[in-house]
């Protein structure tokens, strides 16, 4: 794996949920606190959430940052 996504324990770590109670899954569970919780994620086909390392960590993704616009330079008058 790399170090793009967090690890399947780590998730687990950072939600507290370890396995699955009351008729939900692990992951369901760890889904609903991600979402509480405000923490940016995808849910994978299986429905294992995925969370980006920058998310966490609070590093700036490159394509987040704000693009500089072109703008022509001004003519001086006179």
């Amino acid at each position: 794996m790399t170090d793009t996504f967090l690890s399947p324990e780590e998730v687990a770590e950072l939600t507290g949920v370890r396995v699955g109670r009351r008729g939900k899954t692990r992951e369901e569970l760890q889904v609903a606190w991600l979402r509480t919780s405000g923490i940016p994620f995808w849910e994978n086909a299986r429905g294992r959430p995925i969370i980006a390392r920058a998310a966490i960590e609070g590093r700036i993704a490159r394509d987040d940052l704000p693009k500089k616009k072109w703008q022509p330079k001004m003519m001086m008058a006179g």
